[in-house]
């Protein structure tokens, strides 16, 4: 491990003059630890954002929707009543997200930048091709739990839970850096390693995610949030699946389906949003839904099952709408 300097401002305004090429942004640590102890990170500097007021907590205000702050801890919205009535599909997505321990660390900011678990990334020996080397070892390897959807030049998957769930509330994230801030949607912030783009994040360096707000028009959505994974508990998805809709007199309307643990990025298809509205949500038009978005899968030797098992979960998540 190389040396480092420190910096723990007190504003949010010190420490986007101090992020800077060298230097980067540490709260929980969670992820960011393992990837410097395993030399796949080299900070010059690490600037702790964890003495900065304003951007911890959640809040509800009429006319401008919930608020969430960077900085607040996975467990805040885990265990909270009031959230869990809100906003289902958020306290769903973190009851299995890694340990209680890592929860009371991690971050909503980091939980959303985290670096994706392919082994051959994680590797320090291993030039895979997001690293920078010529080939992806996981497209011929082992090859269990990577993508099924939307790669190219990279097969890892988009490891957030938290993620899928803020999408399909059309959620929107803050960015703040030192020229100014900026809004975009959530799902804008993922993107498919392919060509010269190396990386999973369309965050600029010298860039902060501040907060998440979901607007007072999707949280009237209901919600639901369905994982599978190969332990019980504790454990990246295998395949995770959010679905949310508003339901008047049976019928489904302002429908989002978004998968998790398929693709490099959160997977949603617009077009199946469209066939699913106005529909009951029985059977064959959640399985027909299910269909059109995995119609683009390509599995690898040894993850074809996540095909069988995203459309039974997608039929069952969206089934629930209307239970």
């Amino acid at each position: 491990m190389s040396l480092f300097s420190y910096a723990k401002p007190r504003a949010l305004g010190e420490a986007l003059r101090l992020l800077k090429n060298g230097t980067i942004a540490i709260a929980g640590g969670t992820d960011l630890v393992g990837l410097i102890r395993s030399g796949l990170a080299r900070p010059e500097g690490l600037v702790d954002l964890t003495g900065i007021d304003g951007l911890r907590g959640w809040t509800r205000e009429k006319g401008k929707g919930l608020r969430i702050g960077a900085l607040t801890p996975l467990a805040d919205l885990e265990t909270s009543p009031q959230l869990q009535k809100l906003a289902p599909m958020i306290a769903q997505s973190l009851r299995d997200a890694a340990t209680p321990q890592l929860r009371n660390m991690g971050t909503v900011g980091g939980n959303l930048l985290q670096r994706n678990r392919c082994w051959y990334f994680r590797d320090e020996a291993v030039p895979c091709w997001l690293k920078g080397g010529t080939r992806c070892f996981a497209a011929e390897g082992e090859n269990r739990y990577h993508a099924i959807l939307g790669a190219a030049e990279c097969v890892m998957v988009a490891p957030s839970d938290l993620a899928p769930a803020l999408i399909a509330y059309d959620a929107e994230i803050e960015i703040a850096s030192s020229i100014g801030r900026r809004t975009v949607k959530l799902g804008q912030l993922f993107v498919t390693p392919s060509g010269r783009q190396r990386k999973e994040h369309s965050i600029k360096k010298g860039e902060l995610i501040t907060s998440v707000r979901i607007s007072d028009a999707a949280l009237e959505r209901r919600g639901t949030f369905l994982k599978a994974m190969d332990r019980k508990a504790w454990s990246f998805a295998l395949v995770s699946v959010a679905a949310s809709a508003r339901i008047k007199d049976g019928k489904a309307r302002d429908v989002r389906v978004v998968l998790g643990g398929v693709a490099p990025v959160p997977w949603w298809v617009p077009a199946a949003h469209k066939l699913l509205e106005g529909s009951a949500l029985d059977d064959n038009s959640c399985l027909a839904a299910a269909d059109l978005i995995l119609a683009s899968a390509q599995p690898l030797r040894d993850n074809g099952y996540k095909v069988t098992l995203a459309r039974e979960l997608i039929r069952r998540a969206l089934r629930s709408l209307v239970a």
